[in-house]
């Protein structure tokens, strides 16, 4: 069966959607699995083994043109985790013969196969919501699959990592002082190398922590290799500490202890989402509005990472 899996926004949202591809390949090995990602996450879906093609998305067309795309593959049934009407009235316009997705939104009427599931209730993670859909095509999938998901042959260095930026997709974070604090905490402690890692895109952000850090026995690494590269670089290290954010979802996805902060609503929680690793390796903490809980939070979490 020739199926489109579309999870075309952000990294993190991407990586939620890894389980969904695995099963579908795991569950009948001639079944082709093509992904259409953002631009962003075509590396990481051309390095994963149960993706056979991917589609890049750039959002720029319209949905005719992404209709044409699609219609070269001859896709037997689609499976769209997060839609919009662009993606939805493409599906149609391509003729995919099942298409598959949650029954939300006005882009629900373009799908032949709607699935309710009440998202906004947060009865389980976003990863999980993603997995059920897969029961619409097969009733008898086992939605099990191996965490990690992706994993390197990297012999693991004691570092432990922070960081300190969210590019804006995360709905709450400690402050750059406070991260100072917690960097220090793990300095005292004499054990691991310590590492602030930033995207591509922060090297401001690298540079005000340099700054902040002055002095500091401290390393800096910003990712400019490419996201495999650094996916197999947190594969080697001990903890990564962060926000929410794709980076979170990316260490978790790899095997390595996570430490992340979340906002305190259901909506922005752990319980929705949560990484794809092991939850056994994640340490979640939620993060109130107001300063006196803050803070006693970043006592909680400094007191963790003294015993870590």
């Amino acid at each position: 069966m020739n199926i489109l899996i579309v999870r075309n926004d952000k990294l993190g949202d991407f990586i939620t959607a890894l389980p969904t591809l695995y099963v579908l390949k795991n569950y009948d090995k001639n079944n082709k699995i093509t992904a259409l990602v953002a631009p962003l996450n075509k590396e990481l879906a051309e390095f994963c083994p149960f993706i056979d093609e991917v589609i890049v998305d750039d959002k720029a067309g319209s949905a005719f043109a992404l209709a044409k795309k699609l219609r070269r593959y001859d896709f037997d049934v689609s499976i769209t985790l997060f839609s919009n009407t662009r993606v939805a009235l493409a599906q149609f316009l391509a003729k995919i013969p099942l298409r598959i997705a949650p029954a939300t939104k006005i882009a629900q009427v373009f799908y032949n196969r709607r699935v309710i599931q009440r998202r906004s209730q947060v009865k389980m993670a976003e990863y999980q919501y993603n997995l059920e859909l897969t029961k619409a095509l097969f009733s008898d999938i086992s939605l099990e699959f191996p965490k990690p998901l992706c994993a390197f042959d990297v012999k693991k260095e004691d570092i432990v990592v922070f960081h300190p930026g969210f590019g804006g997709s995360s709905d709450a974070n400690f402050s750059l002082d406070e991260y100072v604090e917690m960097v220090d905490v793990v300095l005292q402690q004499g054990r691991y190398r310590v590492v602030l890692t930033f995207g591509p895109d922060e090297e401001t952000l690298m540079q005000t922590m340099r700054t902040k850090l002055e002095g500091k026995d401290v390393e800096f690494k910003i990712s400019k290799e490419g996201i495999v590269a650094f996916a197999k670089y947190l594969a080697s290290v001990r903890l990564f500490v962060s926000t929410s954010t794709g980076t979170y979802h990316l260490a978790s996805l790899v095997g390595t202890p996570t430490l992340t902060f979340f906002a305190d609503t259901l909506f922005a929680s752990s319980k929705r989402w949560k990484s794809i690793g092991d939850e056994k390796l994640q340490k979640h903490y939620m993060l109130p509005q107001d300063e006196q809980g803050r803070r006693g939070i970043l006592e909680e979490v400094k007191r963790e990472l003294k015993v870590f």
